[in-house]
């Protein structure tokens, strides 16, 4: 579908292509800072209040089913490392529209999860400085991201490195602290809490199997951003040593940061009195003796929702350079700067997403919910879309480039058909919630309008399609 004059597959328009500037510990990092968001801080009380305890077992089942899909993801990032990650695989190996759409859709989805997460600062950077308008921080927190990305991806990696960092010294203080709690009893005149919370008040699983199932759709949305992994292959030093390595931490990570962190918690309080009395970790570093635990959370969380803007205004912008190879976007997003950054591209996101700040003030909360809901059920399609292109990806190599891949998926293709299973019993899920119903109406309709601009944009004559680069 061309829209303008393109430059071929992986060739950059101007300032020459994109720049292998991401090492291993950025990359390294940014994979554990990828699972942990805002939510984890601010306690999950919606999703504990649905399973009790037995909500680690919500995030083990809903772990192993990111594990897969990221095995799908490394295969194809591995054997082709580009920027466009799934957009570009699901283009090459189930069709343009399916990229087109893959590629739009997930634009579109951190869209609006950074506008969330721009709001997220202001609101928390709001408790230090009650009388700062909330405008000046939403828009501080995105001149400031945006200007990070614009410089080099070097810049990029750096900051999230340290913003991953920060969050994951934080969980593990916690969890070690609490396993102090739990264990010898500090903070409580050293009598060791225990774990009987786990299982004394109405059962490990008090609402049963159906409570578990109940809480998967919130569970599976904390996972999030975990795929942008891939989006860094086209930029990594070493993408089959380093994309590999991180993945394949995946699954530790989640035991570690989110299962061990609500086992500390669940451990100490009461499952049906989490998320009354404020943040979980705010109540346990106080227990600690440490006064200042209120503070150190805010600046935490402001940290994680920077971290979220960050890898946000990352993942559109080489999204929409992509779809600019790949010809499904005007040619001039398909030009880098000097650094080799998508300069066009990234300050189109940027722009957008000023619009967006400007949105979340000026529509009312309920419209903002649905079009966040276009978020939740883009997170599916892009996973759904990862496990379709590796089947068909495998399935078109012979049997000796099969056993020429340097990274595989497990128990191919029983593996990936499990994951789907799983993605479509999610699915069922939100349709069966009044609250998350709406996704499914709005989230299909979105990627109808998205076909039809599609056909429209393919036959339309040429002079009128998109900006044509004079530099292609």
């Amino acid at each position: 579908m061309p829209v303008g004059n393109h430059p071929a597959h992986g060739q950059a328009i101007e300032g020459g292509p994109l720049k292998r500037e991401l090492g291993e510990r950025h990359i390294r990092l940014m994979a554990l800072g990828a699972c942990i968001g805002v939510g984890l801080f601010l306690g999950s009380a919606k999703a504990i209040e649905m399973a009790g305890p037995a909500i680690m077992l919500s995030y083990i089942i809903g772990g192993l089913a990111i594990l897969v899909i990221m095995r799908a993801l490394g295969e194809m990032a591995v054997h082709n490392p580009v920027a466009g990650s799934f957009s570009r695989y699901a283009q090459d190996y189930l069709g343009p529209l399916a990229g087109f759409l893959t590629g739009w859709n997930y634009w579109f989805l951190w869209l609006v999860t950074c506008v969330a997460e721009i709001t997220a600062v202001a609101i928390y950077m709001g408790i230090w400085f009650p009388d700062v308008p909330r405008w000046i921080w939403a828009l501080a927190a995105l001149g400031s991201m945006g200007a990070v990305n614009l410089v080099a991806v070097k810049a990029f990696g750096e900051f999230e490195f340290w913003f991953a960092l920060i969050k994951i010294v934080t969980i593990i203080a916690m969890v070690l602290g609490g396993i102090g709690i739990i264990a010898f009893g500090l903070g409580n005149d050293g009598v060791a809490v225990g774990i009987s919370n786990l299982w004394s008040n109405g059962g490990f699983m008090p609402n049963g199997v159906t409570g578990v199932l109940m809480s998967l759709q919130m569970v599976m949305f904390a996972y999030l951003g975990v795929e942008m992994i891939g989006l860094t292959a086209g930029e990594a030093r070493n993408p089959q040593k380093t994309i590999p390595h991180a993945i394949g931490s995946v699954f530790w990570r989640i035991l570690l940061f989110y299962v061990g962190a609500l086992f500390v918690i669940l451990s100490i309080y009461p499952w049906n009195e989490i998320g009354s009395q404020g943040s979980p970790f705010v109540m346990t570093f106080e227990r600690l003796g440490i006064k200042t635990a209120a503070g150190i959370i805010n600046f935490v969380v402001i940290t994680a929702a920077l971290s979220s803007c960050n890898g946000g205004i990352f993942s559109t912008g080489r999204m929409l350079y992509s779809l600019a190879q790949n010809g499904q976007a005007p040619a001039a997003f398909a030009r880098t700067s000097k650094n080799g950054v998508p300069r066009n591209a990234l300050l189109l996101s940027i722009g957008a997403l000023l619009l967006g700040v400007l949105a979340n003030y000026l529509v009312p909360e309920k419209v903002f919910v649905w079009v966040t809901s276009i978020a939740t059920f883009g997170a599916i399609w892009t996973w759904v879309m990862i496990l379709l292109a590796q089947l068909k990806f495998r399935a078109g190599l012979s049997s000796a480039e099969r056993k020429a891949l340097k990274y595989r998926m497990w128990l191919w293709p029983l593996s990936s058909y499990l994951a789907l299973a799983f993605l479509v019993l999610v699915v069922g899920l939100m349709a069966y919630f009044e609250d998350t119903r709406v996704a499914l109406y709005i989230g299909p309709a979105f990627l109808v309008l998205l076909t039809v601009l599609y056909y429209a944009l393919r036959l339309a004559p040429k002079e009128e399609q998109g900006v044509a680069s004079t530099a292609s």
